[in-house]
């Protein structure tokens, strides 16, 4: 994999994984919501006005042009399980930002993963 297709892959890895960040962060603006009938549409106002989440959706958006160009270069077979980084990214910045766990279990999980990725892209 050439400098620029690794740049494209985890770009959109890493702007999927904001993207995932940010909609938690708006989210957490709003609290805990049920959807029934008689809120679907005030909650749904409330999400969508709400910054980070109009972020994220962008951060979704702007990932998949980069994900398309990757592709484009990219042996979708090497490119999906990249995606998978983006939990290890998320782990990390979720214990970090918001106080999530990481137990021993996520951590043995993480180093997997990469192990794996790195598998993959020295293949």
């Amino acid at each position: 994999m050439n400098p620029i297709s690794l740049f494209c892959i985890l770009a959109g890895v890493t702007l999927n994984a904001g993207a995932q960040l940010l909609l938690k962060a708006g989210v957490n603006a709003v609290g805990h919501f049920e959807f029934t009938r008689a809120n679907i549409v005030p909650i749904g106002l409330k999400l969508a006005t709400q910054v980070p989440i109009v972020g994220g959706l962008a951060c979704y958006v702007v990932s998949v042009a980069v994900w398309v160009v990757g592709l484009s270069r990219v042996d979708v077979s090497v490119a999906y399980p990249m995606l998978s980084l983006g939990y290890v990214v998320n782990a990390f910045a979720a214990w970090y930002l918001f106080g999530e766990a990481l137990s021993v279990h996520r951590l043995a999980g993480i180093a997997i993963i990469l192990v794996g990725v790195v598998v993959l892209a020295r293949s």
